[in-house]
């Protein structure tokens, strides 16, 4: 029986010294959910406390399931893993790699050598690279104006590579990409998409793209710490996109923890939950695969403090990257096991997936700037007390 008051207190402890403005934290092993509670509350200013059932923008987590919607069309035949990207997707047919800046500040540009395929776009080999993290792109956008993924603008497509294909990994906008092969193969938006083949079979009831206006005061806010390590609150973002030509599979994603949870008791159990069968089990298992060979995932620098501090989880470890997935290749002691699958989502939201010993956890804030070192150390107390209540 999982041991619910240790895991109580590891976080009622951190919402008690004001640390953390609220979260949502739920686990799961191969019997179903063993844990779910909430803490704090959605939005530090307001009297509402966080529930079970808040919702949270999820950002990056977005790309595991954008990643087992592509899988689904591998497994039709609409797509491959290894065929040229260009040919679902003939924009691509322009992609130029960026060297640096020229006289006058003009950007350098060559052709790629190689070609960029949908198994280097889930894994952040191909080239693409996000502002965020990258010098020369954030210059390159600021310069050229070209909008992000997440304002459903083709053009944030056509932004320019990083560097070749297969040359090294760097996180990026390769799943957005990814996503829209999925909405082009398919014939559908990537939320309809969605809808009909993953959330509306798992019961991922407030899992979409489209916020709801009937979630009221579900909505958690989103809160930036500050260098004495108060909050302020982030201005909710504008309202729908009314004019959008594609939706961003890289991030985007409306979520709560139970539901993120369903999806990773699916994976758990080889593509299937309650019935309802999303990938077959050899699919499951292709995608925890190492697919970046003896290339290995880099420390994450920022450029843009406000969203992200510098990122390096498991530092010291080597990891790889699977078919959307962050691989650790060493066992984390009393916690998960190596081969363990996991990542997240700026607004510091993250999940693991344990293959091993069986487990899934879901850990839910809204705070920036990502990679939070209190709310990593938050998780890693989470993390270790699901794990010594099971042993």
């Amino acid at each position: 029986m999982i041991n619910q008051p240790l895991i109580d207190k590891a976080l009622a402890t951190i919402i008690t010294k004001g640390e953390i403005p609220g979260l949502v934290a739920t686990a799961a092993d191969q019997s179903g959910v063993i844990y779910s509670s909430a803490f704090g509350k959605r939005d530090a200013t307001m009297p509402a406390r966080m529930t079970e059932d808040s919702v949270f923008r999820i950002a990056s987590m977005t790309k595991a399931i954008t990643g087992a919607a592509a899988m689904q069309m591998v497994e039709q035949g609409k797509l491959s893993l290894d065929q040229p990207a260009r040919e679902i997707l003939p924009f691509l047919n322009d992609t130029r790699v960026l060297e640096g800046f020229g006289t006058g500040g003009v950007p350098v540009m060559r052709p790629p050598r190689g070609e960029i395929t949908l198994r280097n776009l889930l894994t952040h080999t191909s080239g693409f690279v996000y502002d965020t993290w990258n010098g020369n792109m954030q210059r390159f956008a600021q310069l050229t104006g070209l909008p992000a993924a997440r304002t459903g603008k083709l053009a944030a497509l056509s932004a320019p590579l990083g560097f070749d294909p297969g040359e090294r990994w760097e996180y990026g906008i390769g799943i957005d990409i990814a996503g829209r092969m999925v909405e082009v193969a398919s014939g559908l938006d990537l939320e309809s998409y969605f809808q009909r083949h993953i959330c509306g079979p798992l019961g991922m009831a407030d899992t979409t793209f489209v916020e709801r206006p009937e979630w009221g005061t579900r909505v958690a806010t989103v809160h930036a710490r500050q260098p004495d390590g108060s909050f302020e609150l982030v201005a909710a973002p504008p309202g729908p996109v009314t004019d959008r030509e594609f939706f961003a599979g890289g991030g985007g994603l409306f979520s709560t923890a139970g539901d993120y949870l369903r999806f990773l008791r699916a994976l758990m159990g080889g593509g299937e939950l309650d019935g309802a069968r999303i990938l077959r089990p050899e699919t499951v298992a292709l995608m925890a695969e190492n697919h970046m060979g003896a290339l290995n995932v880099l420390p994450m620098k920022t450029f843009n403090p406000a969203m992200s501090n510098d990122v390096e989880l498991f530092p010291g470890m080597p990891k790889k990257w699977g078919l959307t997935f962050l691989i650790n290749t060493q066992d984390v002691p009393g916690r998960r096991k190596a081969g363990s699958l996991a990542w997240a989502g700026i607004n510091n939201t993250y999940y693991w997936l344990d293959p091993v010993r069986k487990v899934a956890g879901v850990f839910m804030t809204q705070i920036l700037p990502f990679a939070d070192k209190v709310v990593l150390d938050a998780l890693d107390a989470f993390e270790a007390a699901v794990y010594e209540s099971l042993a």
